[in-house]
C-alpha cells in the first residue's frame, strides 16, 4: 500500500496509525521530538526548524534520525506556524533535510506538501532513538513559601503533580493547532517555554496570553540563548524574550535570566 501523509500538531500525541507513514508535525525538529517520532515508527517526518537557534538544536533531530535511517526535513519557522501541522503542510517551505530525505527527493526550498509526497518513497526503518537522559529533572527544590522548579524537556512530560510548581519546559510556546486548551494541562504557579524564533505575529509564543487569561505567569526564552527541547539549557543559559502580563507584574522582563525570573515567580 502507498504510505499515507498524516498531520499531527505535536509529536507527543502519535499513535499506531503513524507507523509506516509520513508525518507532517507542528513540533520542532529537536532531539526529543525526533525520539517521539521514531517511537511511533514513522517512515519519514517533517518538523518546524524553530529558528534553528542555539547549537542548531531546532533541527538536531534530523541528524539523529539519519543515523537510524529515517528520512526527515524541517520547514522554516518563518514559513509556517509552529504547533500547527495543517499550516506547515499548506504553507511550509523546507529549510533543511537529512541525507535520507534528500535521497528520497526532498530538498530545501521545496513546498512542504511536495516534500511529503516525495518522502512516501523513503525506506522504512523501524529503529528507535533513546530519549534524552533525565528528560524531567528537579531544578530547585521546594522550600518554605517557595514552589519547586521542575525542568521538562517536553510539555508531554507534564504530570498532574506539577500543579503549583514553576515549570521550565523545553517545548515551544505555541498553542497546538491554535487550541487554547493546549496551553498547559495543569495549574502551575508559573511556566517558561522556548520562543522558537517567535514566528509571524508572535504565533510561537501564543500560549502566553492564554495563560495570562488563566491568571498564570508565563514567559518565553530567546531561541538564541538556549537549546529548544532542553530544559537544562533554558535554566542554565536562557534569557527571557517576552513575558505575559502576570509575569511582568512580578518583575519579569525581557533580557532577564530564566533563573532570576524563576526566583521572582516561586
Amino acid at each position: 500500500m502507498t504510505p499515507a501523509i498524516l498531520l499531527a500538531d505535536t509529536v507527543t500525541r502519535l499513535g499506531g496509525e503513524h507507523a509506516g507513514n509520513v508525518l507532517v508535525s507542528g513540533s520542532h525538529g529537536g532531539i526529543i521530538a525526533a525520539a517521539y517520532a521514531a517511537q511511533a515508527r514513522v517512515r519519514a517526518a517533517i518538523f518546524n526548524d524553530a529558528g534553528r537557534g542555539r547549537d542548531d538544536a531546532g533541527v538536531a533531530g534530523l541528524a539523529a534520525l539519519e543515523r537510524i535511517g529515517i528520512a526527515a526535513c524541517a520547514v522554516a519557522h518563518t514559513s509556517a506556524r509552529i504547533g500547527d501541522a495543517a499550516d506547515a503542510f499548506a504553507h511550509g517551505i523546507v529549510s533543511t533535510c537529512n541525507a535520507a530525505a534528500a535521497a528520497a527527493g526532498a530538498a530545501p526550498g521545496m513546498r512542504c506538501d511536495d516534500a511529503a509526497a516525495q518522502l512516501r518513497a523513503a525506506p522504512w526503518s523501524k529503529e528507535l532513538l533513546a530519549f534524552p537522559a533525565e528528560s524531567r529533572a528537579l531544578l530547585a527544590p521546594a522550600s518554605e513559601g517557595r514552589s519547586p522548579v521542575w525542568g521538562l524537556d517536553s510539555i508531554g512530560l507534564v504530570e498532574a503533580t506539577d500543579a503549583g510548581a514553576v515549570l521550565v519546559i523545553g517545548s515551544h510556546g505555541a498553542l497546538h493547532g491554535g487550541d487554547p486548551a493546549s496551553a498547559l494541562p495543569v495549574a502551575a504557579r508559573a511556566a517558561f517555554f522556548h520562543d522558537a524564533g517567535r514566528g509571524s505575529g508572535d504565533a510561537n509564543v501564543s500560549r502566553l496570553p492564554v495563560l495570562a487569561a488563566r491568571g498564570m505567569a508565563a514567559a518565553a526564552v530567546d531561541f538564541r540563548s538556549a537549546r529548544i527541547g532542553d530544559a537544562r539549557s533554558l535554566w542554565e543559559t536562557g534569557a527571557i524574550s517576552v513575558a505575559n502580563a502576570p509575569a511582568a507584574a512580578l518583575g519579569v522582563a525581557a533580557g532577564m535570566r530564566v533563573r532570576d525570573a524563576a526566583a521572582r515567580l516561586r
